[in-house]
Parts: C-alpha cells; sequence; structure tokens
C-alpha cells in the first residue's frame, strides 16, 4: 500500500475532469465557430460527441487534435458529460428513457466519500510514496474520481481513477471501447478483452500529446461491466498529465497490474452508489449516401487519376478519409459529408465567402493541421454548404497521417481539386 506523503503535488486533476467533461460533448474539442474550423474540424469525432454549434463530425481522429488523455479518461464520464453549452456526449433520451433515468439514478448503496474512493486507490497501489491526493465523493458531482501522484523511487507518476455508468449496450460504449485508427492516434499498444462475466476492456499504452512534441506516455484501462458500470485507470510517467517534466522513462504499473487495479472488487461500492444509467436510444442508419461506403466510393472516384489510394477508413457515417499517393509521397484526405447544417451555416461560411451562382457557399483555408500535427503539416481545405444546409469539407494534408512529420511540401490534392470535388453533384441525395 502506498505510503501517504502530505507534499500535494499534482496540478489540479479536478480541474482536468472539469475539461474533459466539456471537451468529451465532442471529444475531445473547446474551440468553438470558426476557430474550430481553422484548427483541424475535418479530424471528425466519434458519433456519440457529433456536433455543437460549429463543430464537424467525423471519426475517432479528433483524438489528434486534442490528445487521448482526457479523452480516454473521459470515456468513463459519458454517462454525465454535459457542457455548459449543453452538448451531451450521447444521444439524448426519449420521455420513456427520461422516467426511465428518474428511476434508476439512484444509487442501491450509500455514498461514498471523496476520502474513501482515495483511501481505496492507495490502498490498490504498491508500496511507494502518495501526494497530491485529490478526488470527489459519488454525492459530490457527476464523476466520482481519485487522482494521487505515486513515487515508487524511480519518479513521480500520476495516477488516476474515475467510476461512471453507461449503456452497456450502446453504441456510444461499442466506440469507447474501440482501440482509435492510428493514422491520428499513436500508441505503442491497443487491445481489447471480453471477460468470462461480460465484462470488456480496452487496454492501451499511447501517450498524452499526439504529435508526441513531449515523450509524455498514457497508459489507460476502460472497463465496461455488465451492469453498465465504467471504471477508467489511467497513468503516465510525470506528475502532470500536462505540462509537467517526464520523470520516468514510462508509467509506474505494468499494462497488466494496472488492468488488474481497474478490476479490483474494491471499487464495487462507489458503483453500487451511483445507479445504473439509462438505456441509449437506439443509433439511426445513415441515410442514404451518408454512410462510410457511399462516402469512399464517390471520394475516390472523384479523386484525380495520378494519384493512387493506399489506404482508407472512417466512421459509420458522414466522415471518411484515404490516403493517397502521386509518386511524391503519402497524402491523407479527409472529408465531412453532413446534412442539416444551415444552424451553424453563419459560424462557419461569413462574409468573405465565396457565394455561387446556385446560393451555394465555399471557403478555402490553408493552415498548420490544428497547430498540434507534426513537423511541417499543412493542411488545405475547401468547405462548402448547400442553400438546403448540406455541407461538404474536404481537406488534405502533405503527410499520410495528421500526427506524422510531413512526407512532401504541400498536400497530393490542389486546392481546385478540393474545391471540386467539394462542390461535386455527387454528393447531392439520390446520386
Amino acid at each position: 500500500m502506498g505510503q501517504v506523503d502530505g507534499d500535494p503535488g499534482a496540478d489540479a486533476f479536478e480541474a482536468e475532469i472539469g475539461g474533459a467533461l466539456r471537451r468529451t460533448g465532442e471529444r475531445f474539442v473547446a474551440d468553438e465557430g470558426a476557430g474550430l474550423v481553422e484548427r483541424g474540424m475535418l479530424n471528425g469525432r466519434r458519433r456519440l460527441r457529433r456536433r455543437r454549434a460549429g463543430a464537424v463530425s467525423g471519426s475517432v481522429a479528433a483524438l489528434a487534435v486534442v490528445g487521448l488523455g482526457a479523452s480516454y479518461l473521459g470515456g468513463a464520464f459519458d454517462a454525465a458529460a454535459v457542457d455548459e453549452q449543453g452538448v451531451a456526449s450521447r444521444p439524448s433520451a426519449s420521455a420513456a428513457q427520461s422516467k426511465q433515468q428518474s428511476k434508476k439514478a439512484h444509487g442501491t448503496g450509500p455514498a461514498v466519500s471523496q476520502d474513501r474512493i482515495i483511501g481505496i486507490l492507495q490502498g490498490l497501489l504498491p508500496e511507494g510514496k502518495v501526494s497530491g491526493q485529490q478526488g470527489r465523493g459519488t454525492s459530490e458531482g457527476p464523476v466520482p474520481y481519485a487522482h494521487v501522484v505515486y513515487d515508487d523511487g524511480s519518479g513521480k507518476a500520476a495516477i488516476g481513477v474515475s467510476v461512471g455508468a453507461v449503456d452497456p449496450g450502446g453504441s456510444s460504449t461499442a466506440e469507447q471501447l474501440e482501440c482509435p485508427d492510428k493514422k491520428f492516434v499513436p500508441y505503442d499498444e491497443c487491445r481489447n478483452e471480453k471477460l468470462s462475466d461480460g465484462s470488456r476492456l480496452m487496454l492501451m499504452r499511447g501517450y498524452e500529446y499526439p504529435d508526441r512534441r513531449v515523450d509524455t506516455k498514457l497508459w489507460t484501462v476502460f472497463l465496461v461491466t455488465p451492469e453498465g458500470y465504467t471504471v477508467t485507470a489511467s497513468e503516465w510517467n510525470a506528475p502532470a498529465e500536462k505540462d509537467a517534466a517526464v520523470t520516468r522513462p514510462r508509467p509506474p504499473l505494468p499494462l497488466g497490474q494496472l488492468r488488474t487495479l481497474a478490476l479490483a472488487k474494491e471499487w464495487r461500492p462507489v458503483m453500487k452508489a451511483l445507479g445504473t444509467a439509462p438505456d441509449e436510444p437506439l443509433p439511426q442508419p445513415p441515410a442514404q449516401g451518408l454512410d462510410r461506403a457511399s462516402i469512399l466510393r464517390k471520394l475516390e472516384a472523384l479523386l484525380p487519376g495520378r494519384v493512387k489510394v493506399t489506404d482508407e477508413g472512417g466512421q459509420d457515417a458522414e466522415y471518411a478519409y484515404v490516403v493517397v499517393d502521386d509518386g511524391k509521397g503519402a497524402s491523407l484526405v479527409q472529408i465531412n459529408v453532413q446534412p442539416n447544417m444551415k444552424d451553424v451555416e453563419d459560424q462557419l461560411f461569413g462574409s468573405g465567402a465565396e457565394v455561387r451562382p446556385d446560393g451555394t457557399k465555399v471557403v478555402t483555408r490553408e493552415g498548420d493541421g490544428d497547430g498540434k500535427g507534426g513537423a511541417g503539416i499543412v493542411m488545405w481545405t475547401a468547405d462548402t454548404i448547400r442553400p438546403d444546409g448540406l455541407r461538404v469539407a474536404v481537406s488534405a494534408f502533405n503527410s499520410g497521417a495528421q500526427n506524422k512529420d510531413a512526407d512532401r511540401s504541400e498536400p497530393a490534392l490542389t486546392m481546385a481539386e478540393l474545391k471540386a470535388i467539394a462542390l461535386s453533384g455527387k454528393w447531392l441525395p439520390g446520386t
């Protein structure tokens, strides 16, 4: 068991959780309006975090914008993650489900205090010094958690655990358990497990910063029980998630030991105090032409003949990507195809937008790939919205992955070619 040291070391984990809750509304995203567009809106977001004003949906690639830390830490927070702008991390419940939520909101066990939750975490750690204890009890906010700075003699390291509740059969939960696409999120290992009792886990040895500008490692175990409780255990090789010098080559607990910590029976009283989450609404199938296969088929048909597709991917609906090569290096090309975006038109298409004869608005942007990509990354974007609210935004990078260094001086597609793809009639309904 860790030995308590009075030094209140780490940065405020509570502030980090608050940020995670706000960012989870889209993930992993804290920018607004055109600023968000300017900083890589095409990276995509998981469907459960689909949209806020000015944001773009897409895939797990949003992890590349803001880092993996709070996103997977926030994975256990989804049942409560609603930011100050009213963005839920999960689809809205129906009236019947709201009734169900009110019935199931209260736990079956007594409240668990902050001190007890911190004590649980400390008791599960190997011998070492513990400082910077922070936490939240089950009656003190939406997400009970414990966070400490742990030192086994080889350097201080932040370790945190949070407990939450989700619909275990919901699509949001399934997405949280997926390993991210390495095109956007670097990691050394990611795997899934299903236990004999039906519990599911995602285990990852990754990095705090997707561009690896600082070698802060983040190792995470995300557990979902058959009853719908979650435990997220995370550790770093630094005394704080961000803005702290790396103190050791790797986090202190081997991934298997972190798994044991997440699975510990000691978290059961915390789960019982939370109660269970309401069922998620069933996901709606993509509208015609907005599924990944359709978007990829149309996108690949619109690419110039000089490029060859070497990889492809995306999410179930509205977002896809390809990696192309024209013989001069790999280039990532991403596309969002989103209907009903009139509500954010003014934010994304200002007075400087080109207005075509049919009323379609067009803006083009050249940026640095959101400022969080690899060295030398540039991103060219053509963004369009039609009078009926159909938005098509296409972006190309001078690298095959946004979080890797540039492979070439410019993207493989010209801005004119990106505009032609975004304006194509192939994206219209029924085509």
